[in-house]
C-alpha cells in the first residue's frame, strides 16, 4: 500500500520527522536495512536509550515506523505508505559522511554479530 493523499497535515507531521538530524539518521539505518532494534541503533549512533526510544516513538506515532516483536527485541521499520517518499529523500542526502559512517558501523558490527538482527538470523539457522 502506497501513500495515496499526501494531505498537508500529514506531510507536516512527515517533515518534522525528518527536520532532527537523530531522527534522520535513525530512519536513513532503518530504511537501508529494511529493520533495525532499539539496541542495534543505540550502538550504531552512540545514543541512550531514553533518546532512541524517544525518536523511535515520535517516527512511530507520527506514521513514519511501525514494529514487531521477536523473542526479546522489538524490530522497527518503515511503513510500506511512505518507503518510496524516504527513498526519494533520501537520495538528495545519501552521500553525507555522517549517514556514510552510521552505515559503515552497521556493516563492521552485523559482521562481528553484535547486532541483534544479525543473532536472530544466526539463531534461525542453528536449528
Amino acid at each position: 500500500m502506497r501513500l495515496k493523499n499526501f494531505t498537508l497535515n500529514f506531510s507536516v507531521q512527515f517533515y518534522k520527522c525528518l527536520s532532527d538530524d537523530s531522527r534522520l539518521r535513525m530512519l536513513f539505518l532503518v530504511h537501508q536495512n529494511q529493520e533495525m532494534c532499539i539496541s542495534d541503533l543505540e550502538m550504531i549512533l552512540d545514543f541512550t536509550q531514553a533518546k532512541t526510544s524517544r525518536h523511535l516513538s515520535f517516527l512511530k506515532n507520527n506514521g513514519v515506523l511501525n514494529s514487531k516483536k521477536v523473542d526479546q527485541w522489538v524490530f522497527y521499520y518503515v511503513k510500506e505508505e511512505v518507503k518510496d517518499l524516504l527513498a526519494q529523500t533520501f537520495k538528495f542526502v545519501e552521500k553525507d559522511q555522517q549517514l556514510q559512517k552510521d552505515l559503515e558501523t552497521f556493516k563492521v558490527m552485523y559482521s562481528n554479530r553484535t547486532l541483534a538482527l544479525n543473532k536472530l538470523h544466526s539463531k534461525k539457522w542453528v536449528k
